[in-house]
């Protein structure tokens, strides 16, 4: 019997948007109050970053998996995914602070980076993943630009300090490989999971 839904275990709203625009359905499945997610995103010392995104969903799916037993619901397909954003070895997370953010969009800004997110799909006893790695080159940016936009609360949450979607944009001079990756789940990688685990996309 095909599955008809997949559990999202995302609690990024940009994600639920890309897989509504998949037109797949789904269930979301969060943490409980008092889980540990953070240490899942720690780094290790050294950790390259295509690693280290590989890693961090790895551990993501397996805690999704433990939260599906857990609470008995009913057996679907669980989809996990994170991003990271690095240039040359150097990992970018989420940032602590407005002041953090800025420090990463001012060594961000007139370079190339890498965006890297991994997808990972548990049904039954198969687990699949992609990555999507794409490049993103910012403009210059000036301190007044880079402390402006930081103002505007979109960067906290978002790993990099910025969201293609938003009013970085206006930042971006060029950008190869997936949109809907840097976004946060790349479109075709995850469409190319969820078919092997016979949903109709």
């Amino acid at each position: 019997m095909k599955p008809q839904f997949v559990y999202l275990a995302s609690q990024s709203p940009r994600r639920r948007e890309l897989l509504e625009q998949l037109g797949v359905r789904y269930e979301l499945l969060l943490p409980d109050e008092g889980e540990d997610t953070e240490s899942i995103e720690q780094e290790l010392r050294g950790e390259p970053p295509a690693r280290y995104v590989h890693r961090v969903t790895g551990l993501k799916l397996d805690a999704a998996l433990r939260r599906l037993e857990d609470r008995g619901l009913p057996p679907a397909p669980v989809l996990c995914s994170d991003t990271t954003v690095a240039l040359g070895r150097v990992i970018y997370g989420k940032p602590r602070d407005d002041a953090d953010a800025r420090r990463m969009l001012r060594e961000l800004a007139g370079r190339t980076h890498r965006v890297l997110t991994a997808v990972a799909v548990a049904s039954g006893r198969r687990r699949l993943e992609a990555v999507s790695d794409s490049r993103v080159s910012f403009a210059p940016m000036t301190a007044a630009r880079i402390a402006g936009y930081v103002a505007t609360g979109e960067p906290l949450g978002k790993a990099g300090a910025y969201a293609v979607q938003g009013r970085a944009a206006a930042f971006i001079a060029r950008i190869s490989g997936s949109y809907s990756g840097i976004m946060g789940l790349p479109m075709h990688e995850t469409a190319q999971l969820l078919r092997a685990c016979g949903l109709k996309i």
